[in-house]
């Protein structure tokens, strides 16, 4: 079967050879073609995407949502734009400028960087790196540094503790982020992106899902959705870190927030739901891309979905959920379940780690017992903890 990406890739290597160019400059071409093509994609999706969770939220909401700018309201989203544009970006008096602009510029550019290591398909992939489950926190982490410097650089003490307070929560996040990343990365045994897609003859979502779970919830808390959108809440402090922004300088903070919740769709999707495996996929890659994308909306869907349906929380009640839940939770599901494998591998026959989704039955049998043992528990310490707090809560009213 004629592979369209390899045949595209050796053409172009071939057209460049033929121009005169060496290895080096060939290779930075297609790097520059390639990075080009995946900006030109995701700033796509994302009026895309703009468009289906405004429709989707008013449908949820029982209301109709856009429906006035072009048929069924499509062009609402143009109509922002070219207004957002045409608006004057007004900087405030003693402003740091270079941070203040470059704020917007790395938000919208650390969340692009991750789309580098996500595989479309079998052999779509910008640059498959040895440590990609590395590169996407380290490059995902930039975020941090451009929240901080948009609070700082404005010269407003509400935008700078809306800043501060926005690092906080998202550095406590990052915590069972990652333990929960852990997971699939022990399981496939690999920390490449692909390496791990090719892993999952049976998705890690049977195998682990509560490290899904917590790792979709540690991901929407730090694109700050509902309930977690605290960081620029109008209810909180004023409009947080991003309260002196105006025109395109503060659209790049909406597009950085819309495009971050797709990428952590498609990171779940490539993660615990297979990626672009599927029935075919490997011979036909292009067919990969297909379920690619079936998946990552299918999680964007839920994503869209939770925002449409849930209250804002507050600062104290998202914070005391990440430390004295989603970690130790994060925590116990990480050592149990390699203890567990460990065990099953020395004691039970036929116990393979890697093989066909036969081969890997008894595995994702095992572990899938052992995540749901643990969230029973998980639910009733929570429950008892609710209980108690109540008891407490009734003899204080009574005093």
């Amino acid at each position: 079967m004629v592979d369209l990406f390899t045949t595209i890739s050796d053409w172009l290597t071939g057209l460049l050879e033929g121009w005169g160019l060496g290895p080096v400059g060939v290779t930075l071409v297609e790097n520059l073609i390639g990075a080009v093509i995946i900006v030109v994609f995701c700033l796509t999706m994302v009026v895309v995407n703009i468009i289906l969770e405004r429709k989707l939220i008013g449908r949820i909401q029982d209301r109709f949502g856009p429906n006035r700018v072009g048929p069924f309201g499509i062009f609402q989203t143009v109509a922002d734009v070219l207004k957002l544009l045409s608006k004057e970006i007004i900087v405030p008096d003693g402003a740091d400028k270079i941070p203040y602009f470059l704020a917007p510029a790395i938000a919208v550019g650390s969340v692009l960087m991750i789309w580098a290591v996500i595989p479309f398909a079998r052999t779509a992939i910008a640059t498959d790196v040895s440590i990609g489950a590395l590169y996407f926190f380290a490059v995902s982490s930039l975020g941090l540094m451009a929240i901080l410097m948009a609070g700082w650089s404005s010269n407003n003490k509400y935008a700078t503790l809306g800043g501060f307070r926005a690092v906080a929560m998202l550095v406590s996040y990052e915590v069972p982020n990652v333990i929960a990343l852990l997971i699939p990365v022990a399981l496939a045994g690999t920390l490449r992106m692909n390496g791990i897609v090719e892993a999952q003859p049976i998705w890690y979502m049977f195998l682990a899902p509560i490290a899904m779970v917590i790792f979709f919830i540690s991901n929407t808390a730090e694109v700050g959705r509902s309930p977690f959108d605290l960081l620029e809440a109008d209810s909180e402090i004023v409009a947080g870190f991003q309260i002196e922004y105006s025109g395109m300088a503060f659209a790049m903070f909406y597009l950085a927030e819309f495009l971050h919740a797709f990428t952590i769709s498609a990171l779940t999707a490539t993660l615990f739901l297979g990626g672009w495996r599927g029935p075919g996929a490997e011979q036909i890659p292009t067919l990969g891309v297909v379920y690619f994308f079936i998946k990552t909306f299918a999680v964007y869907f839920v994503n869209i979905w939770i925002r449409a349906t849930t209250p804002r929380l507050r600062i104290d009640q998202v914070m005391a959920f990440n430390w004295k839940f989603l970690v130790p939770l994060a925590l116990a599901n990480l050592v149990v379940m390699v203890i567990v494998d460990k065990l099953a591998l020395a004691t039970i026959p036929g116990y393979a780690l890697t093989g066909t989704a036969a081969a890997m039955l008894p595995r994702a049998g095992v572990l899938f017992l052992t995540n749901l043992v643990l969230g029973l528990l998980a639910m009733l310490w929570v429950g008892a903890r609710g209980r108690r707090a109540g008891r407490a809560a009734t003899a204080e009213a009574a005093e």
